[in-house]
Parts: C-alpha cells; sequence; structure tokens
C-alpha cells in the first residue's frame, strides 16, 4: 500500500473509496443537472434582459463549466501536494455548496455565468480525487480502483440530468411550492439538492476520509493560465507529430468536439421542435446515461474479447455519428418511440468508443515507448479543449440557423456532429485493418 496511512488510517480504507466515488458523482450530477432545463433558464433570462441569442448563451454557459475546470485542475493538484489532498477535497465540496445554489437563484445572465464558471473551477478536483487512488493504491490494484472514477461518471450523469428535469418548476407541480421562492425561481429546487449532495459528501469526508498525502510544505503552487495553456498545447503539438499516436488523438478530439456540439443543442431542439418540458429532457438524458454504464459496465469485456477495441471503436463512432444526425428527423407521431431508439445509438456509440479508444492509446503508447503520463495528458487536454469549443460552436450555429430553410436549417448543428464523426471514422480507416492482430 502507498501512501502516509497508519494502520488505523488503512482501516478506513474501505469507506475512503465510496467517499471518493461520491465526491467525483457529485462533480458529474453538477455538470449534468443543468442540461435538462438550461435553455429554459437562459430563454427567462434573456427575455427580461432583451437578448435574443438563446443558443450563443447556452454555448457560453456550458462552455464555462468545462473551460474551468481546464484552468484550475493544476492549480488544485498543486496546491493538495502543499496541503494534502483531503482539505483540497472539502474545499471543492463548500464550494459546490455554494455556487450549485447562486446559480439556482441567479437573476441575470452575467450572474449566472460567474456562477457556472465558480462551479466549474471548483469542481476541478476531479484530478484530485485521482491522485488520492494513486496515493493509496498500488499496480495490482490501481486499474480497479480508477475505475471507481469512469463509474461515478456514469452515475452522475444519469442522477444529475434525471434530478434537473424531475424537480426543475416545482411550483408547477406540487401545492406545497406554491407562492414560494419556488414560483419566482423555478430552477432553484433542482440546484439546491445538488448542493444538499455537496453537502453531505462534505460531511462524510470530513468525518470518514482520512489524509493519504503527507503535505510538502515547500511544494510550488502555480497558478498562471497563460504558462498552463502554452504547456499543454506544447505536449499536444508534440504527440500529435506522432504518426500514429496522433491520429489517435485527433479521432478523440473530432469524436469530442461532436460530441459536445450536440450538448448545447439537444435541449434547444427538444424544446422548440418536439416541445419536449424539463422533465421530459432529465428522463431522455438518464436513458442515455443508464444505457451507457450497462455497457462499459458490464458488456465492453466480452464485445472487446470477441472483436477487438480497433473495430469497437470505429463501430462505436459510426453508430454514434448516425444517431447525431439522425435527431432532427425524429417522426412527431411517434417522438419516443423514434427518439429513444436514437438516443440509443448516440450513447451505445459513446460507450463503445470511450473504453476502446483508451485502451488503444495506451497500448500504442507502450509498443512505441512513449511517456504514458505524457501521452494521456496530452490526450485529456486535447479532448478538454474540444469541450469548451463544442457547445460554443453548436449554440452560435443554432442561433445562425435555427429559423432557416434547406443546408442551413434547424437541423445543421445535428448535420455538423455527424461531419466531425465521419472526420473521426475516416481518421480510423486502415488502422483497424493494421492492428487487427494487436489485441
Amino acid at each position: 500500500m502507498k501512501g502516509c496511512f497508519t494502520m488505523t488510517e488503512e482501516k478506513k480504507l474501505g469507506s475512503a473509496l465510496p467517499i471518493l466515488f461520491l465526491v467525483v458523482m457529485i462533480d458529474m450530477i453538477g455538470f449534468g443537472i443543468v442540461i435538462p432545463f438550461l435553455t429554459y433558464f437562459i430563454e427567462d433570462l434573456a427575455t427580461l434582459e432583451g437578448i435574443t441569442e438563446v443558443g450563443l448563451w447556452v454555448g457560453l454557459m456550458m462552455m464555462s463549466y468545462s473551460a474551468a475546470q481546464f484552468l484550475f485542475s493544476p492549480f488544485w493538484g498543486s496546491l493538495s501536494d502543499r496541503l494534502g489532498r483531503k482539505p483540497i477535497i472539502l474545499i471543492g465540496l463548500v464550494g459546490n455548496t455554494v455556487f450549485f445554489a447562486l446559480f439556482g437563484i441567479s437573476t441575470s445572465l452575467l450572474m449566472a455565468l460567474v456562477a457556472r464558471f465558480c462551479a466549474g473551477a471548483f469542481n476541478a478536483n476531479i484530478a484530485v480525487a485521482k491522485a488520492y487512488i494513486g496515493d493509496v493504491s498500488d499496480k495490482t490494484n490501481l486499474a480497479k480502483r480508477m475505475g471507481l472514477i469512469g463509474a461515478s461518471f456514469g452515475v452522475g450523469f444519469t442522477i444529475g440530468p434525471f434530478i434537473g428535469g424531475e424537480f426543475s418548476s416545482p411550483a408547477e407541480k406540487w401545492d406545497l411550492f406554491r407562492y414560494t421562492i419556488f414560483e419566482t425561481h423555478p430552477y432553484l429546487l433542482p440546484c439546491l439538492i445538488a448542493s444538499l449532495l455537496s453537502t453531505v459528501s462534505f460531511v462524510f469526508a470530513m468525518t470518514k476520509l482520512p489524509e493519504s498525502h503527507k503535505p510538502i510544505t515547500k511544494a510550488k503552487i502555480t497558478f498562471n493560465p497563460i504558462v498552463h495553456t502554452s504547456n499543454l498545447f506544447r505536449d499536444i503539438r508534440k504527440v500529435i507529430a506522432m504518426p500514429q499516436l496522433g491520429r489517435l488523438v485527433m479521432i478523440s478530439v473530432m469524436f469530442v468536439y461532436g460530441f459536445t456540439i450536440m450538448h448545447a443543442v439537444f435541449v434547444l431542439f427538444t424544446e422548440y421542435d418536439l416541445g419536449f418540458s424539463e422533465a421530459e429532457n432529465g428522463r431522455i438524458f438518464a436513458i442515455i446515461g443508464i444505457n451507457g454504464m450497462i455497457i462499459q459496465g458490464g458488456l465492453i469485456g466480452p464485445l472487446t474479447k470477441r472483436y477487438g477495441s480497433e473495430r469497437l471503436m470505429m463501430y462505436g463512432t459510426l453508430i454514434c455519428g448516425i444517431g447525431l444526425t439522425l435527431v432532427p428527423y425524429v417522426s412527431h407521431q411517434y417522438i419516443w418511440l423514434t427518439m429513444g431508439a436514437i438516443v440509443l445509438l448516440i450513447s451505445t456509440g459513446n460507450a463503445l468508443f470511450q473504453p476502446s479508444f483508451s485502451a488503444i492509446l495506451a497500448r500504442r503508447t507502450i509498443e512505441e515507448g512513449q511517456e504514458m503520463g505524457m501521452v494521456m495528458g496530452a490526450q485529456e487536454s486535447a479532448s478538454a479543449f474540444a469541450r469548451i469549443i463544442g457547445p460554443l460552436t453548436g449554440g452560435l450555429v443554432w442561433d445562425v440557423t435555427v429559423l432557416k430553410t434547406g443546408i442551413f436549417s434547424i437541423a445543421t448543428a445535428f448535420h455538423l456532429c455527424g461531419v466531425m464523426m465521419a472526420i473521426a471514422f475516416l481518421l480510423q480507416l486502415g488502422m483497424a485493418k493494421k492492428y487487427s492482430g494487436s489485441e
């Protein structure tokens, strides 16, 4: 066992890992909880301010969260080296509690944007949770324990949108909330639920989570976004220059870019064209999360043994691209049947792609004798950048095309998603054949 645990503290590890699972899950709940109602919330605030660019503000709101995580992750990581992992995790949970609630009571677009950015900044402690697991694990159990992170992502992204949808506009659903603050702030309740969950996590972490890392008082704390971004792009350029690994990174960027464009425009479409409520959107995203957990949690292993990671990555890209392209062609007569089938395509494709890609990248990195940390860091940084610009692109395209017809129409943003997936698929051609025997 690694880390600085005493014998007594080692006994607490059984409770430490579930708490870390809870912490990361809260982070994902914070990301996903706004998805079902974000469009409606922004429309309300934009109407008050006389703003018409709803798509742009949806993109900005989603982008701000990812951008803050991107910028603040190194800072929290450095600070955890100096102060220990536990204090930083606790600070993150306090930030969650405050800024989730602040977002729910926002009375202007700027206030909501600031609250969302701050929530993302404090939710950048996922890296600290990973560092904690690294502290207390060795090579025999590291992979299994890191799997907690992936599992908590799936659970959080399932619960978050469901809460966001079901508990939006409570005054319209339950008499208990009429003539209260929840009537004037219809999206406060799901945000308060997220705050409460964060508070519960804080109590458990405070009382049950032992410190895993001996503080290094002389550790240097760095927080220079310009230098940080410059270093990240330097590593990205270095990896992209590698023929096979560079191609893999570009595949990931195209896939993530196309997928996150959808994040900004999906609810815009379901509200505008299908008349979905916040609750209906929440259920759709819950379906996506549950299907993803089933595939990644139970089916990916047998499928990999049968087909190989290269083929599954290609299949996942193709299936996801088809699903994204078909979204604007949902049958109005059979909405739930066709929409259900389409979101299952999207979630299945994503669930096949992500673990297959990670396995391929790790294997190729070892085969080519490259530094695992540098390659993985560059790939994560490139994907993070794609997650930042994807929602913004989707929002801008929506505003420009939503009221038009022909090639530029309500379907354009989803066609763009399909184009990105097609590029990712084309980049994979030849790779599966070349490496088909390397599984």
